[in-house]
């Protein structure tokens, strides 16, 4: 039977190209013990750099990119599932060294599938997708370290990416007052409808600041990571904790130990790629159960699978707020 994917490869002479190909689906990865039909991919950060080569992502050729999708288990020899069941996967490399779910189709390994929660549809399961989940991580970890609402301002830095806009979404839900960051003050109107307070703009983080600064936040959710997550460290009020999930502003950390020696601030890190299965269905059953699906709409712009190679690079170019969903059947 064959299906539609985008299918990423690369030339004798290391160049990087992205088409979409009619595949067999005798052509799947051998590697796994599930054939999921999908319903919705998305495009993540980590997607656009592997269709346009950015950044070498990838770790084999032929490569169908996608880190995350939402759909119906059509085969399996796994025991944990059968035909019909609605799965949703995220990370473990898929996209990256296993063939992801941009793409009709997917052969992968049953235990990197979680069920999909009841009350949502598989469009909505992507248009929270990796980004809405890695956010709940974020927002689980400043609760476990028991930060507060009335402990005071939770700042979220790339507050415009998929990330950023669904921590808002959550914390302002949990009654948190969010302050978020952001390089485009155009869109504070988006920004307030999913609740964040104020805002500030990312350039009072994004230059080398001071070992240790005026304390402000009692927590943060950064996805910048570089002189961002250093400077909101350094701003972190005692006792209080920064979760970090991302790079976008760059891998390093110019940073001293003084905000964890002097104040106790928390750096927890967030790993979405690798985090337990029980971690993962607690992340997804909590973001279905405190979001209403009006969030799901301000955040998402959906498009064709056939526009997910020109989409990609404007989500690199800082072009595309909040959540891309790809109707990989369109």
């Amino acid at each position: 039977m064959s299906f539609n994917a985008l299918l990423i490869n690369r030339s004798e002479d290391k160049k990087i190209s992205a088409s979409l190909e009619t595949l067999d689906e005798s052509q799947l990865p051998e590697d796994g013990d599930v054939i999921v039909d999908i319903d919705y991919s998305t495009l993540n950060y980590k997607d656009g750099l592997a269709i346009t080569g950015a950044a070498p992502v990838v770790r084999k050729y032929p490569m169908v990119p996608g880190i995350d999708f939402a759909g119906t288990v059509s085969e399996s020899s796994n025991p944990k599932w059968k035909t019909g069941d609605k799965v949703i996967l995220n990370g473990w490399g898929v996209g990256e060294g296993h063939w992801g779910g941009l793409s009709q189709k997917a052969k992968v390994k049953g235990e990197w599938l979680i069920a999909k929660p009841e009350s949502l549809d598989s469009y909505q399961a992507m248009a929270i997708g990796t980004a809405g989940y890695t956010a709940m991580l974020c927002v689980m970890a400043l609760q476990k370290h028991d930060v507060k609402p009335e402990d005071g301002e939770i700042l979220v830095t790339g507050a415009n990416g998929g990330v950023g806009s669904f921590a808002i979404a959550i914390l302002s839900a949990y009654g948190y007052d969010v302050v978020a960051s952001t390089g485009r003050p155009e869109e504070m109107d988006y920004l307030t409808e999913l609740g964040a307070k104020s805002s500030i703009n990312r350039s009072e983080l994004s230059e080398p600041g001071k070992p240790l600064e005026k304390e402000r936040w009692a927590g943060v959710v950064d996805a910048v990571g570089s002189h961002t997550l250093a400077n909101a460290c350094a701003q972190t009020k005692y006792g209080g904790t920064v979760a970090a999930c991302g790079l976008a502003g760059g891998f390093d950390l110019p940073a001293t130990v003084m905000p964890f020696i002097l104040r106790g601030v928390t750096l927890a890190g967030i790993d979405s790629v690798n985090a337990p299965l029980a971690k993962r269905q607690e992340a997804w059953d909590k973001i279905a159960e405190i979001l209403s699906p009006e969030v799901y709409e301000k955040v998402v712009k959906k498009i064709a699978l056939s526009e997910a190679i020109d989409v990609a690079g404007q989500l690199l170019e800082g072009k595309v707020r909040g959540r891309v969903v790809v109707d990989v059947n369109a």
